[in-house]
């Protein structure tokens, strides 16, 4: 475990001690989610990933947070990184992006199958938040709970300007996508 997965374990784990153990059982977690962004322009398209994604869901209050370390995102390219984090998303004064809502929807974590679930809740990045509804599935796995959603964003909605270089090649909107397999934090 790198330190940024110990740091956003210690955040989750600090969550869990406002639960009453006896909804422990309802609690599922995990650091080590998949997230992209994807970025499709007229003359490129291409995609940032992590598989530093931390998330919460809570059954009993239906709590969910899931957030990443927006250092770790990865586009294959050194210069385009660096720019990205240093440039536009400012990760060393704003290091994480963050969504924290409410599942809107009913899971039933004893049906085989992908489940629809949406979420009501706050995108937050920049230290900016916007309100969004997001729509993706829940499957109940042996021991935990398999997530996957996608949404979008306006970068200006983050006060991210796009390069003027690049201003082609980069997407006002960027897709969002996330795959993580959340343990039971069941005590036994």
């Amino acid at each position: 475990m790198t330190v940024k997965q110990l740091a956003c374990f210690l955040i989750i784990t600090s969550c869990l001690v406002l639960y009453d153990k006896s909804v422990s059982s309802q609690t599922f977690m995990a650091t080590d989610g998949y997230v992209e962004f994807v970025s499709t322009a007229p003359l490129l398209e291409f995609k940032g990933t992590s598989n530093n994604l931390a998330g919460l869901i809570n059954l009993e209050t239906k709590e969910v947070d899931f957030f990443v370390d927006l250092a770790s995102l990865d586009t294959g390219n050194r210069r385009r990184d660096r720019d990205m984090r240093q440039q536009y998303l400012e990760t060393e004064k704003y290091p994480f992006a963050e969504f924290k809502g409410m599942l809107t929807t009913e899971f039933d974590p004893d049906i085989e199958g992908e489940q629809p679930a949406t979420v009501e809740g706050d995108f937050t990045m920049r230290d900016i938040s916007r309100e969004l509804t997001v729509s993706g599935s829940l499957e109940a796995t042996d021991g935990g709970i398999r997530v996957r959603a996608g949404w979008t964003v306006k970068l200006e909605d983050f006060n991210i300007d796009r390069p003027r270089v690049l201003f082609y090649e980069l997407s006002e909107v960027q897709t969002i996508n996330i795959d993580i397999l959340l343990k039971s934090q069941n005590e036994d």
